[in-house]
């Protein structure tokens, strides 16, 4: 596409995204989680910290087949970042919870979260940072209600 003005904003807010998980796992790899793959990572990103998720909304979040999720929560699970728990809302279901070493992540991931957005913000300057933020937290009311 020659002329960035007409590209769609749902490829350039991509764009932004796909960049800024790239930075994140990037940061992870060189912190010593260089056995995650960007999959995995987009997983565990969906993963409520404390009490852990479904695998249906991991599934959900990431936007992937509730089979693929099954097989990346193996191997997390193998690898030592997650383990399944018993639902204590439901005796029937499993959570997925951070273990040690995945919570040894998270702040990782928070840090490089805050370098991009600093980043961001020095390139666009703060009242344009601002008014972008603005923007997309009334889109997500739109696109995730």
């Amino acid at each position: 596409m020659d002329d960035d003005s007409a590209a769609p904003t749902s490829l350039l807010m991509w764009l932004g995204y796909r960049a800024a998980e790239d930075r994140i796992a990037t940061a992870l790899a060189e912190a010593g989680f260089a056995d995650l793959t960007r999959a995995q990572v987009r997983l565990l990103a969906g993963i409520d910290d404390d009490e852990g998720s479904r695998l249906v909304v991991l599934a959900e979040r990431a936007r992937i087949a509730k089979q693929t999720a099954t097989a990346l929560v193996d191997r997390l699970a193998a690898a030592g970042y997650v383990r399944r728990v018993v639902d204590p809302d439901d005796g029937r279901a499993r959570l997925v919870r951070l273990t040690a070493r995945g919570r040894e992540l998270v702040p990782v991931a928070r840090a490089a979260e805050r370098r991009i957005d600093a980043e961001w913000r020095a390139h666009l300057g703060p009242e344009t940072m601002d008014q972008l933020r603005a923007a997309l937290l009334e889109l997500r009311g739109l696109v995730d209600p």
